[in-house]
Order: structure tokens, then C-alpha cells, then sequence
């Protein structure tokens, strides 16, 4: 069979469910007693190793088995959920999307599996629980008059039921087929049948219910309750420990064999057929008390179905997936479209064709609309980013023996897909660097009177055409003259410098404040990494910090990188473009306006000392002469700066084209643009230039 089509729906689907496993395994170790959600890992890494079995990837498929022979386990109440086994459990993700990375890649190394397998072998049979096995070797005589063995109708089980009742029966567990009947005179039916679930499952897990439970919750049966039972417990225990409820007139419990799960299947594959099918209520189709009292409906419903099936076919199409580069070329052609648009714009106002207003009205709305559209398309929320934090700080606290938390908030918040690829890297530092300069120990916490679990903040926001990313923990926040320390040992003068501008040195190139180098760091790699990936998005990174209340990385990132509103500025002779979403105001240059502080230019405009920067000194460009010079005040983070600029030509919206390999070594220039007039006009990286 030629599996290459399906390749890309395998390796998608495979990291949407490891990723599920990591996030449900993390909810597992909060919650170790959550059965809803033991069961839901137990059917993802379920499809994982039918998927990988299917493709033929077989390391992945046993990789995955010996996995769930621990979860098992941990089904069957033999293994408990803790720190070290979940911690295994995470090794054997991670060995899976290393896996399914290389084939990503088409990588055909080999990931040594069998220690990690052997792990998994030791766990699942050196921590079984004493009382399962005593119990299990424990056989009692039951009085025949005291548990009725008459054979009645058995409650239908899927294929999913009957395996689970299989496992049990195979790991020597007892299977019973359990008939509650209350009282008629019950008023609290529901009431009843809930501490009819709780006796049970006291002692094993309910496999499956008639009625089912939410029909049981809206009283919505007779007073019969038909259940599949699985239990290291005898008959006699299980029938005493319900004959204990009140308004319980009688309790049957039969053996469920694995014979009759055979016939059982077949059963349930007959009964699904007939549903597809819609078999008339005249067939031979068993059902359960609670349906019985809903046959007068029953030929709707299934009228409505076979109407309804139509409509169902049309919903599972209603959304396909789309190969990244189309959605690129996509993006380009309508940016073009933009630019020839700008350009018969320019041409029907040079020689006054009226005649073209309308319908040039009409494209430039279209146009928008089509932008507008597509740049929502690209859009993704960040909660593809967020959601590998959750593993990485328990990790860490494991790692660092520090107890944290992490709290996020904003997740929804959508950005360009562009910027979403770029943005993951530098958060991981930012967050390792919280875990690991941050936080303090627990002792230290204490003694400081701070709550033990040191807690890292990742919030989301739309702010204006930016988003704002802010790492905050509550930790020892950043030393000033430590850091002022450093920088004039490694020669940086910092003389005239805020406690703002020596805390930012941190981002310079191999500087850190941690004098041990750990595996996490303190090589002064990672702040560096940080500024840099987020000045090339076209963003900032700002930090705040107290000591001992904790810091704040702030992080304003562009919405998108495609298309942007700019103005058009004239330095020397040459046309600039600087992105609106930096420009505070424009204000008139007068001489008297700038003064002299530390040998620097600075301007004063509404009481505050603004810095000044001469753009064509910058640039190294000639001034024209009796050219009209303008001051743009621009805000990158907490800074504010004015521009010093020679012209202004107005706004206009502008599409951004990257630079190439020859020139994306000039840090002044986010990219260039061409204008209606079909002139090449540089965009100026504001960030970059103070």
C-alpha cells in the first residue's frame, strides 16, 4: 500500500497528539485520581500507535504500546500517578516527536528506544500494587440465594468497552454485569442512582451505564439501572455495599466472560449497521428501558436523520487545510495588487481621468477587503506557542528543585503566522531565564515572606497595530549596580545612564550576571538571541524590574510584517517610509527647540527632554539646502526619541519586501516598498536607528 499521500496527515496529526498527551499528562500529575482524562491519554496515544502501525513506522508503534502498558496501569488502579513515572512518560513523548521530526525531515537516523523502553517495561511490572495480587488470589463462595444468577439481556458494548473489559479480565480483575432495581415509590430517582456510582466506584470503574448518565441525571428512565462493572472486589462485596442504599429493592450481578464478549461484538456491529441503515421499529433491534419510553418519537428521529445526513455531509467540508507556500503566493499577489492599485491612483490624479474615480473606489475597497481577508487567514493565535510552556516550566521546577507555576493569559491573541514561527524561541529563554534567575528557592521565598510557588506570568494583548508579549515572574528581580558592575568590568562606560537604560545591557551580546554557568544559562547568549529575533520582526523588548517584587520583559511585535500604513519622510534627497504604529506626533523644527545635555541632542517638547536624532546624519546623506525640517516623535517601548527628518510627503500604505541575502545586513531598514510612481523607497527600522 502507498502510504506517501497520507504522510502529511500523519506527521500533522501525530504533533496535534503529543501535544494533547503533553498538556493531559500535565493536567494527570495535578489531578491523578481524574479518570475522564486518564481515559482520554489512553485513547490518543491509542490512535498514535494505530497511525504509526498503519504508516509502518514501528519503533513509534511499540514505543507507544509499552506506553500505554503503563497506562493501563494506571487504569487499573495498580500504579499511582507520580512525579517520577509521569516524568518517564515525558521522556517517551519526546522520543516520539523526535521521531516524528525525522520524518518530517526525512532524517532516517535511528533514535535509540530501548532504554527508554525498558523503563516503560520496569515501571509497568515492578510497581504493581500488593493489594491487587492478594486480592486477585482471593476466591468466595457465594450464597446462591443471596445473588441472583438468572440470565437477562446484556447491556450492548462497543468495540472500545469490549477491550477494556478484555484487558481486565486478562490482568485477573473481575467483570460483572450489575442490575440495580429501585423502588417504586423512589422520588429521588437520580438522586438514588448517584450513590449507586459512588459505592461503586469506590472500589473500580464503570465501564458503561443503561440509561446513560445524562438521561440518569434528568431522571430521564424507569427504575431499572443495567451497568458494566470492572472491580478487584468479589460479588459479595459489591452486592452488600449496594443493598446498603436505601430504596434498593434488588441487586443482580452476573459474570461477564470473555466467550460472550465475542457475540458481544457482533451484536454491537449488527446494532451499528441497523443505526446507519435506519432500521424501522419493526426490526429485531434490541434497546435499552430508557429509549423504550421514547417509541413514540422514534420514526421522526429517524426521519430527521436520514434528512439530516445531507446537511452532515456538507458540515465535515466546511473547512480544509492549505499547503503554507499557497497561502504565501497568495499574500504576494494581493501586496501586488496593492502596489498597481497606489499606481493608477497616481496616474488618474496626474492627468485628472474623473472618469476613473469610481471604479478606482470600487478596486480600492475590493482591494482592502481582500487584504483584510487574507491577512486573517494567515493569522494564528498564540496559543500554538503557549501551549508547550506549561511541560517546559514543570520540567524546570523539576530540574532547578523550585517550586513555580505558570499562568497565562491572552492566548487567543492573534498574530501573523510569519511572526508566530519567530516568536517561540526567544519566549523559551525569557522563560528559562525567569526559572532560573527569578525565582528564588523555596527557602529564600519564605524567609523573604513570599508564597513558596514562585509564579511566571505569560500575557497576551493586542495593543493599537501591535501585540504586546510580557514575561513576568515574581522573583528577585534585577540587581541595578549589579548589572552596572558587570558592564564596567567588561569596559562599558556607564556614566549618565537611568536604572533603565543598565538594566537593558542585559540584551548586549555575552553579557550575563550569573557568575555559574548551568545547563539553563548564564552563557549571556540567550538575551542577545532575544533582542535580536525580535528587532528583525520589526519589534521591541523592554524590561521592568524591582528588587525582590520581580521583572518584566515586555515584548510589542507587529500584527503583521506584509502590508503596513506608513509615512513618507525625505531624508536628504532620498524618500524614507517609517510604519505609523511607532509615530506619536509630528511637530514643526525650530533651532531654539534643541539643546545640549552629556555632549547629546536632546529636544524639549511639553516639559519632557525628548532625545534627538538627525536621521540624515544616521545615514550618512547630504541635507538639501532650504529644505523644511520636521521633528517625528516616535515611542518604541518605553522610549520616546525624536527623528529629525528634512520633508514629509504624507501617508499612504505600503507593502513590505524584503531586502535579499546581499543587503539584510543593514540594521537601519526593515525592507523596501515600491510606491504608486513606481519609485523603490527603503523602510526604516525605527527600533533599529535608536
Amino acid at each position: 500500500m502507498d502510504t506517501s499521500q497520507y504522510l502529511s496527515m500523519f506527521l500533522e496529526e501525530s504533533m496535534d497528539n503529543l501535544q494533547t498527551l503533553n498538556e493531559s499528562l500535565l493536567q494527570l500529575e495535578q489531578e491523578p485520581d481524574n479518570i475522564d482524562k486518564l481515559n482520554e491519554i489512553f485513547r490518543v496515544a491509542h490512535t498514535i500507535k494505530g497511525m504509526a502501525a498503519t504508516m509502518g513506522f514501528s519503533e513509534m508503534a511499540e514505543l507507544t504500546h509499552k506506553m500505554e502498558d503503563v497506562l493501563s496501569k494506571f487504569r487499573d488502579g495498580e500504579l499511582k500517578v507520580t512525579q517520577k513515572v509521569v516524568t518517564v512518560l515525558f521522556q517517551c513523548l519526546d522520543t516520539l516527536e523526535r521521531m516524528v521530526n525525522n520524518i518530517s525531515e526525512g532524517i532516517e537516523d535511528e533514535i535509540p528506544v530501548d532504554g527508554i523502553i525498558s523503563e516503560l517495561e520496569t515501571i509497568a511490572l515492578g510497581e504493581t500494587s500488593e493489594e491487587v495480587v492478594e486480592s486477585n488470589e482471593e476466591v468466595l463462595t457465594i450464597d446462591e440465594d443471596t445473588i441472583s444468577s438468572v440470565k437477562k439481556e446484556k447491556v450492548q458494548l462497543n468495540e472500545y468497552d469490549i477491550n477494556i473489559v478484555k484487558q481486565a479480565l486478562d490482568k485477573g480483575f473481575y467483570s460483572y454485569d450489575v442490575n440495580v432495581k429501585l423502588s417504586e415509590n423512589t422520588l429521588l430517582k437520580s438522586a438514588r442512582a448517584f450513590l449507586v456510582f459512588k459505592s461503586l466506584e469506590e472500589s473500580g470503574e464503570i465501564i458503561k451505564s443503561v440509561p446513560s448518565a445524562e438521561d440518569i441525571e434528568n431522571e430521564n428512565f424507569d427504575f431499572d439501572i443495567e451497568l458494566v462493572f470492572v472491580t478487584n472486589k468479589d460479588k459479595k462485596y459489591v452486592y452488600d455495599g449496594l443493598m446498603s442504599i436505601s430504596e434498593i429493592t434488588e441487586v443482580t450481578i452476573d459474570d461477564i466472560e470473555l466467550s460472550n464478549l465475542k457475540e458481544q461484538a457482533v451484536y454491537s456491529a449488527i446494532d451499528s449497521v441497523a443505526k446507519e441503515n435506519s432500521i424501522s421499529n419493526n426490526s429485531e433491534v434490541k434497546v435499552n428501558k430508557a429509549v423504550k419510553n421514547k417509541e413514540a418519537s422514534a420514526k421522526d428521529t429517524v426521519r430527521e436523520t436520514s434528512k439530516d445526513n445531507s446537511s452532515v455531509h456538507k458540515k465535515s467540508h466546511q473547512s480544509v487545510r492549505v499547503d503554507l507556500e499557497r497561502l504565501d503566493k497568495f499574500m504576494n499577489m494581493v501586496s501586488e495588487l496593492v502596489i498597481h492599485r497606489t499606481r493608477l491612483e497616481q496616474i488618474s490624479s496626474n492627468y485628472r481621468l474623473g472618469e476613473l474615480n469610481e471604479t478606482l473606489e470600487q478596486v480600492a475597497r475590493t482591494t482592502s477587503d481582500l487584504q483584510d481577508l487574507v491577512m486573517k487567514i494567515r493569522m494564528l493565535s498564540l496559543d500554538v506557542v503557549f501551549n508547550r510552556f506549561p511541560r517546559m516550566v514543570r520540567d524546570l521546577s523539576v530540574e532547578l528543585k523550585k517550586e513555580m507555576e505558570l499562568i497565562i493569559e491572552g492566548q487567543d491573541t492573534e498574530l501573523d503566522r510569519t511572526v508566530i514561527d519567530e516568536i517561540g524561541e526567544p519566549l523559551i529563554h525569557l522563560i528559562r531565564n525567569a526559572a532560573d534567575h527569578g525565582i528564588e528557592p523555596r527557602e529564600e521565598r519564605i524567609a523573604k515572606g513570599k508564597d513558596p510557588v514562585g509564579k511566571i506570568k505569560l500575557v497576551a494583548y493586542q495593543e493599537g497595530t501591535k501585540a504586546v508579549i510580557k514575561v513576568e515572574d515574581d522573583g528577585s528581580g534585577i540587581e541595578v549596580e549589579r548589572v552596572r558592575a558587570k558592564a564596567e568590568r567588561i569596559g562599558i562606560n556607564t556614566e549618565g545612564m537611568s536604572d533603565s537604560d543598565i538594566r537593558n545591557l542585559i540584551f548586549l551580546q555575552g553579557f550575563s550576571t550569573n557568575e555559574q554557568v548551568t545547563d539553563i544559562s548564564g552563557r549571556g547568549v540567550g538575551m542577545d538571541v532575544v533582542k535580536t529575533k525580535i528587532s528583525a520582526l520589526g519589534g521591541t523588548v523592554d524590561v521592568v524590574s524591582e528588587v525582590d517584587k520581580g521583572t518584566s520583559f515586555i515584548i510589542r511585535l507587529p500584527l503583521t510584517l506584509q502590508i503596513i500604513q506608513a509615512l513618507l519622510v525625505k531624508v536628504g534627497s532620498e524618500t524614507m517610509a517609517i510604519s505609523l504604529g511607532y509615530i506619536d506626533r509630528v511637530i514643526d523644527y525650530k533651532e531654539d527647540l534643541v539643546k545640549k545635555t552629556n555632549n547629546k541632542e536632546v529636544i524639549i517638547y511639553n516639559g519632557n527632554v525628548i532625545p534627538l536624532i538627525r536621521v540624515n546624519k544616521k545615514l550618512n546623506l547630504e541635507v538639501p539646502e532650504n529644505s523644511k525640517h520636521y521633528i517625528v516623535i516616535v515611542k518604541v517601548g518605553e522610549k520616546t526619541v525624536g527623528l529629525l527628518v528634512d520633508g514629509l510627503f504624507g501617508q499612504q500604505e505600503i507593502v513590505i519586501k524584503p531586502l535579499g541575502k546581499t543587503l539584510q545586513g543593514l540594521k537601519e531598514y526593515i525592507g523596501a516598498t515600491i510606491l504608486g510612481d513606481g519609485l523603490v523607497t527603503l523602510i526604516l527600522d525605527v527600533a533599529a536607528l535608536i
